[in-house]
């Protein structure tokens, strides 16, 4: 089976970009080292398939992974809808694939608080901490924010502080540990904490849910020739067919992959656009 290199830096990354490993990225929607332990079968797994070598690739924020994808530093990426509805022109990227999740094809921006939490609306955090993930996540900002914008309302000023984590599974920690009043993360994350950390998510609560998004896409560079983007597109759509593929999907909560269209990510693209850097007076009712 052709062995599996984490790779870190990213000259190491930029200087096999023409060579017969495949460098994938899996952006960072769980902390580093749960991504790398959910990732790392499925991955193997493409690699054999290949029959090529794999360069597991991570980083820290959404928008380091989008320069990996512009520069062709790297030929795969599984992104969140974010960075993908961000690159509106040219982006660099090309559509693979679309994880279908325990039968849904779409996903939620969930804000949650901690259990004991006496908040009954969004309203109710205002002057309280609050976790964000990334600048670029779509659960993790760019819907809570466009929430409390179009209400009138900015972050910094809604907020009596706000960070961010980097990572939805950690926004989760922040919350049940007591250590910000609530966080905007992503459903999936959610839900898959939920079934394999009860005793973490237990101590949350989801106060609001957002409308339906596309589930983040996996993308190739817009450097991968097609014949090779059309073979590892056809590895996925059919991953669910072999016995050791769907074995390795289940433990993701995954059913099967199936092909995006662009215009399934119009809403979080609508929500990123410059025009609602903006809200309407303020009075508007937030959910």
């Amino acid at each position: 089976m052709p062995a599996t290199i984490f790779a870190q830096d990213p000259s190491e990354a930029a200087t096999t970009a023409s060579g017969q490993k495949l460098r994938v990225a899996v952006a960072p929607m769980m902390s580093p080292s749960d991504t790398f332990a959910s990732y790392f079968r499925l991955l193997q797994y493409l690699g054999s398939q290949l029959g090529m070598e794999l360069e597991f690739v991570q980083r820290k924020t959404h928008a380091e992974v989008r320069e990996l994808l512009h520069s062709n530093s790297i030929d795969m990426a599984f992104i969140c809808s974010g960075p993908y509805a961000l690159d509106t022109t040219d982006t660099g990227q090309n559509l693979l694939a679309m994880p279908v999740v325990q039968g849904e094809s779409t996903y939620q921006s969930y804000v949650i608080v901690h259990a004991s939490s006496q908040a009954k609306s969004l309203n109710d955090l205002s002057d309280k901490t609050f976790a964000f993930t990334d600048p670029d996540s779509n659960t993790g900002y760019l819907n809570p924010v466009f929430l409390l914008r179009q209400a009138g309302y900015a972050p910094e000023s809604f907020f009596r502080s706000t960070i961010f984590t980097h990572s939805h599974d950690n926004s989760i920690l922040a919350v049940a540990r007591g250590l910000v009043d609530a966080a905007a993360v992503n459903s999936l994350v959610w839900d898959y904490s939920e079934a394999r950390r009860p005793e973490l998510t237990g101590k949350t609560k989801v106060l609001v849910k957002s409308g339906a998004f596309a589930i983040p896409p996996v993308v190739t560079s817009a450097g991968m020739d097609d014949s090779r983007r059309n073979k590892i597109r056809d590895i996925l759509l059919h991953m669910h067919e072999n016995p050791q593929g769907r074995a390795m999907l289940q433990e993701l909560r995954i059913d099967r992959f199936v092909v995006p269209e662009d215009a399934w990510y119009a809403n979080v693209r609508h929500m990123a656009a410059p025009s609602f850097s903006e809200g309407p007076a303020h009075g508007q009712a937030l959910p």
